[in-house]
């Protein structure tokens, strides 16, 4: 009970540190926009790009990583039940491990394409 007392009250506090911490950003954010509607548009697509840009490569890298972790519980568990053919199952689990990582590059790719050379700004931004 006092454990779980504890942990609330620690997930209380950090709400409350991150809120004071980022509160004068965002009072400060409201005086830095200029009065026309456009500044708008452009800040909602800049958020939209970065948080696209995240879940690409948060979601590239949890696929990535479950792919590998895969491969290699699959490669353990053949050496352990044939030791002899260890070469060729290291071979294999190496180029599967390529493989999956290359699924967080691309997603990598992705995300910096959204950031740096959004090919959508000519038409949102003009």
């Amino acid at each position: 009970m006092v454990r779980k007392l504890g942990k609330r009250f620690l997930t209380l506090v950090s709400a409350m540190a991150a809120v004071l911490v980022s509160s004068p950003v965002v009072f400060a954010a409201g005086e830095a926009l200029p009065a026309g509607g456009e500044s708008y548009v452009k800040v909602l697509f800049a958020f939209g790009a970065m948080l696209g840009s995240g879940l690409a490569i948060g979601l590239g890298a949890i696929g990535a990583g479950a792919g590998i972790g895969n491969a290699a519980n699959g490669a353990c568990q053949a050496v352990g039940r044939n030791p002899g053919v260890q070469g060729k199952i290291m071979t294999v689990m190496l180029v599967g491990m390529a493989m999956a990582e290359s699924v967080a590059i691309y997603a990598l790719v992705v995300s910096l394409v959204l950031l740096y050379a959004n090919p959508y700004v000519k038409y949102f931004l003009g």
